[in-house]
């Protein structure tokens, strides 16, 4: 058998539920308008996250550092770290955009409470860990949905299987 004649069957990627966390923040801290767009950092100030195979806290000392572009859309790259409830620590930088109608953006800034389905929040978060334990998460591709909440933000992580 040659090449031509081996069938191509492509891998179809499926989403499984790695964990969702629970992102407790401070209020923004507005840089200003910048080159990029309008600039703000967002301080993380603790949180928990819960799956069938790591669970934790989420330490505070990470910052959501986001720039909203002129044509709406906010570009996030949030830098935190999550400690296991055994005691590993896994760093995260989880970067995406979110985006969506001008009334509905405008009502998530109001802190109005927004059904996720009405706006575009959508990350891919990048993980190390020096844990032998939780090696396997070094070279995981994930992805995430996150919705906005007043005080914390809530993500939702997939593993690419």
């Amino acid at each position: 058998m040659n090449k031509d004649e081996l069938a191509v069957v492509p891998v179809r990627p499926a989403l499984q539920l790695l964990y969702t966390s629970r992102i407790e923040i401070a209020a923004p801290i507005q840089v200003g308008t910048s080159p990029y767009g309008v600039r703000r950092i967002i301080p993380i100030t603790g949180g928990s996250f819960s799956g069938s195979r790591l669970s934790g806290r989420v330490l505070p000392g990470g910052a959501d550092w986001q720039v909203i572009r002129n044509d709406g859309v906010a570009e996030v790259e949030a830098r935190y770290t999550l400690e296991t409830e055994d005691g590993a620590f896994i760093s995260i930088t989880n970067w995406g955009y979110r985006h969506g109608p001008p009334e509905v953006i405008s009502r998530l800034s109001s802190g109005e409470r927004v059904h996720p389905e009405e706006y575009y929040f959508r990350t891919v978060p990048k993980f190390e860990t020096g844990s032998p334990e939780y090696a396997w998460i070094n070279g995981l591709i994930a992805v995430a949905a996150g919705e906005r909440q007043n005080d914390e933000v809530i993500i939702t992580v997939y593993e690419v299987t």
